[in-house]
């Protein structure tokens, strides 16, 4: 019996070795059959790579491992709307109580753009998605944030520039593909203040800062993005009569956030975005919760 299994061993052995170069000869001829990988076709202003996103799990999520930043504002009657005619302040209203019915429920109304908001590609534009239509794939990002709070303390008229976007690019790394662009312009300070907030003049034109119709087409064509916010009541700024820059998100099928919340407290790049707007059918926009993720 022993000599059986020495011999079994033996030959085994000798099938082993026999076998060992044959396989890595087909192993080396699979990998030259292997096509090589394609070379990411550069963009207009392609100088340095997109820096590696830290890894997000759910599980690390859900556990609470992961730092989680509220954009959002509360809604009550005093949140900023834009003041055009037919807009008005939200309402809450109490219908039932647990003292005398035992439930307590409310009834609210409220313009789409109001308080901390999303924009729909529709907002501006016809024949594009309503709030309810843009895929949900589309409210996930990854997210960067500009600060050019110096330069709108200089300018309450300021706007983003493409310059501002390759200053922060060259300290940040490329703004990558499919991302959120926020801009901190410092204006959320007068959050709670509406004619501070509005910033008007004698003659009723508003002075508050936002991005360039320049900006908007660099960071769609050149960078792909998915959407942008800020901390102002509108993508395009106070002195705005042609909105290009709510036409230009539009025409491109993009949405905006405006009126966000504590966009300070985000590094400038390594974290994600979540947008939750109400479902409103056929809607030009909704109240969202947003939320920044940085694992």
């Amino acid at each position: 019996m022993r000599r059986w299994l020495l011999t079994c061993l033996v030959l085994g052995c000798g099938l082993l070795l026999n076998l060992v170069p044959e396989m890595r000869t087909i192993r080396e001829t699979q990998a030259a059959q292997r096509p090589a990988p394609q070379a990411r076709t550069a963009r207009s202003g392609d100088d340095d790579p997109s820096p590696q996103l830290p890894a997000l799990s759910f599980a690390k999520l859900v556990s609470g491992k992961s730092k989680i930043v509220d954009l959002t504002w509360g809604i009550n009657e005093k949140s900023a709307f834009w003041p055009g005619d037919g807009y008005a302040p939200f309402e809450l209203h109490t219908i039932a109580t647990l003292a005398e019915d035992g439930v307590l429920s409310k009834t609210f109304s409220s313009p789409e753009h109001l308080g901390t908001h999303i924009d729909a590609p529709n907002h501006f534009e016809p024949q594009q998605l309503s709030v309810d239509q843009i895929p949900p794939e589309q409210l996930f990002a990854p997210g960067v944030m500009i600060d050019v709070a110096p330069a709108v303390s200089m300018d309450p008229d300021y706007r983003l520039s493409v310059d501002d976007i390759h200053r922060f690019e060259k300290i940040s790394g490329r703004i990558p593909d499919g991302a959120a662009v926020l801009v901190y312009t410092g204006w959320s300070r007068y959050w709670g203040n509406a004619t501070r907030y509005a910033n008007a003049d004698a003659m009723g034109k508003m002075h508050f800062p936002g991005f360039s119709a320049e900006a908007i087409e660099f960071l769609v064509r050149q960078r792909d993005i998915r959407g942008v916010g800020l901390d102002t009541m509108s993508v395009d700024y106070g002195l705005s009569r042609d909105f290009a820059v709510h036409h230009a998100l539009g025409k491109a099928g993009r949405w905006g956030l405006e009126n966000l919340a504590r966009l300070k407290n985000l590094p400038a790049s390594g974290f994600y975005l979540i947008v939750a707007p109400m479902k409103i059918e056929t809607g030009s926009g909704a109240p969202a919760r947003v939320f920044a993720v940085v694992p």
